[in-house]
Formats: C-alpha cells, sequence, structure tokens
C-alpha cells in the first residue's frame, strides 16, 4: 500500500483512484463496506482504490475538550488499511491550518489534484472542511464541476437485530462499558491496545502473578475497569492466551489517577520489558473490586486465570 503523508509536497499520483474519506477510527464492518464498495467501483472503471484519512482525529484540534478515545492509532490504522487491500492511503495532518482550508481547496488539493478521483464515496453524515462547510451536496456539486462521481453509501446496521449503525461511537461506548464482545461483533474483530511493556511496581510478581504493564497512551480506548480474558501479542506474532486487569488497583491504592493494563501470560515465564505488547480484549471475567487482603486477592486471580484460560481454549 502506498502511503501518501503530504499531497501538498509533489508525493501525488499519476493513476485514476476510486477514492472514500473518512477518520476510519476502528476501521470497522460500516468502514470495511464503504471500502468494498468503493473497491467495486475502482474495478468498475479500472481505477485504484484510494482512502483519505486523518491524523490526529479531528476532533482532538477543534474541540480537545470532548474530544473521543481513539480506537486504533495512525500506525494500527494503515496496517489494518493495507490487510483489506487498500491501494493508497493518504493521511492528512489535523492541524489548526488544516482546520481552517475550505472544502473547496482540500479537493481541489488533495481528491483531484494528488488522486485524479473519478468517483468519491461517503457516508450520509459525512462533513470537511472549514467549520464543516462540506456537505455530501456541495462535494456532489463540486464532482459534477471537477469530474468525479459521487456515492452517499447507507450505514451497515448492527447484528443482533439491533436498528442502529456500525459506527466508531457504537464501538468506543461498548468499549466503555466492558462489553468487548459486542465491540468484536462491530469490528470483524477484538479491540486491541498498544503499548511498550514497562516497570510497574511488581507487586503482582511478589504475590506469584507477575504482569506486563502495558503503557497505553492515554487517548486510547480503554475497556471499564475488571478483568478481562485476553490474547497477548508479542513482537514476534506469538498469541499468548492472557488475564488482563484494566484498573486502578484499589486493594493497594485509594486515588490512581488512572487506569492501567495489567496483563498476566498464563503459563509464560519471560521478560518482556521494552517491548512492545498488544492485547485483543476477548471476554469480561469481572468488574473491578477492592478485596480485604492479599490472600482474597490471589485466590480470585487463580479463579480469573483459569476462566480465561477455560474460555480462550
Amino acid at each position: 500500500m502506498k502511503i501518501i503523508r503530504n499531497p501538498a509536497a509533489g508525493e501525488c499520483l499519476s493513476e485514476n483512484h476510486a477514492v472514500t474519506i473518512g477518520v476510519f477510527d476502528g476501521v470497522h464492518r460500516g468502514h470495511r463496506t464503504v471500502i468494498e464498495q468503493t473497491r467495486s467501483l475502482a474495478d468498475e472503471t479500472g481505477a485504484r482504490l484510494a482512502v483519505v484519512t486523518f491524523d490526529p482525529h479531528p476532533a482532538q484540534v477543534i474541540r480537545p475538550e470532548s474530544a473521543p478515545s481513539i480506537l486504533t492509532g495512525i500506525d494500527h490504522r494503515l496496517e489494518l488499511l493495507e490487510s483489506i487491500g487498500v491501494d493508497t492511503t493518504v493521511v492528512i495532518n489535523f492541524d489548526e491550518a488544516q482546520a481552517a482550508e475550505r472544502a473547496t481547496d482540500f479537493v481541489d488539493r488533495v481528491i483531484v489534484g494528488c488522486l485524479m478521483a473519478t468517483t468519491v464515496s461517503v457516508g450520509q453524515d459525512f462533513h470537511f472542511g472549514y467549520q464543516r462547510e462540506g456537505t455530501t451536496e456541495f462535494l456532489a456539486k463540486l464532482g459534477a464541476d471537477r469530474g468525479f462521481d459521487v456515492n452517499v453509501l447507507e450505514p451497515v446496521l448492527q447484528s443482533g437485530g439491533i436498528a442502529a449503525p456500525v459506527s466508531s461511537t457504537a464501538v468506543r461506548n461498548a468499549v466503555a462499558r466492558g462489553d468487548v464482545v459486542a465491540a468484536t461483533a462491530m469490528l470483524d474483530r477484538p479491540h486491541q491496545v498498544r503499548g511498550e511493556v514497562k516497570e510497574g511496581d511488581q507487586r503482582g510478581r511478589t504475590i506469584g502473578f507477575p504482569t506486563a504493564n502495558v503503557d497505553v497512551p492515554p487517548e486510547r480506548a480503554l475497556p471499564a475497569d475488571g478483568v478481562y480474558a485476553a490474547w497477548y501479542i508479542t513482537p514476534d506474532g506469538v498469541r499468548r492466551p492472557a488475564a488482563v486487569n484494566v484498573g486502578k488497583r484499589p486493594t493497594f491504592y485509594e486515588d490512581a489517577e488512572r487506569s492501567l493494563v495489567e496483563a498476566h501470560l498464563i503459563d509464560f515465564a519471560g521478560d518482556l520489558y521494552g517491548q512492545e505488547g498488544r492485547v485483543d480484549f476477548i471476554e469480561l471475567l469481572r468488574g473491578e473490586r477492592r478485596f480485604d487482603g492479599i490472600d482474597a486477592l490471589k485466590a480470585q486471580l487463580a479463579i480469573d486465570i483459569e476462566q480465561a484460560r477455560e474460555i480462550l481454549s
């Protein structure tokens, strides 16, 4: 997959593209359907498939006080886009200058000038450009003048008879309430967090349950505090079963600032410090709670590990 990170710097292409535009945070089922439909349009016209995405999330610049948590960092997002066969991805660095770019200028610079779009596919609620001035109707009128078609696509509904669309917000809400099974259904894969394994207070090791402390960036979407059956993926791509605690460890701390991700790898002994750890959340085992003492905590951890082992087997 070709990645263009600065369309104004002469990296642009001489091939026609069928283009879809959005943040694509999570690259969930809805996003994948849009991309598949855009691929079909590309095949019909002999064009290549291009995705235009934004990093950071525009809300982090426009309204940082209420910006959503992020499901996938840009590197993870690019991996997912490549895995589903996207030919070209343009990553727009979203800053204050980008927020001020007029919708027409964006189309001329990126969609027409860089990607030579023959068709552009977007969702029904798509907006772009300064103060969200670019609507689907605006884009269609501009496309008629600039020589590309515009396709406004229907949303993909959640499974299980839920009459609501699959969306990044719906996935974030499921993750936030600890319903990682629902998140998996919308993502078509488990929700994953990533981070470097750093030294903690090593309390888990002293009580017989060592953990890898995965330093997840604070803007990432963490599941609700609790214990989860999960897969832990090491840098060599090996998946290892794990019982993962997300939380503030109330047995030891009364007022922790933020939740931590601590993964106990089942039947594993080794040094993971300094490596990137990836955690795929499979199922919530229980909520986080405070225990009266170390023995009660150890007894519950043993139960958690056996439950995780059974689920992951």
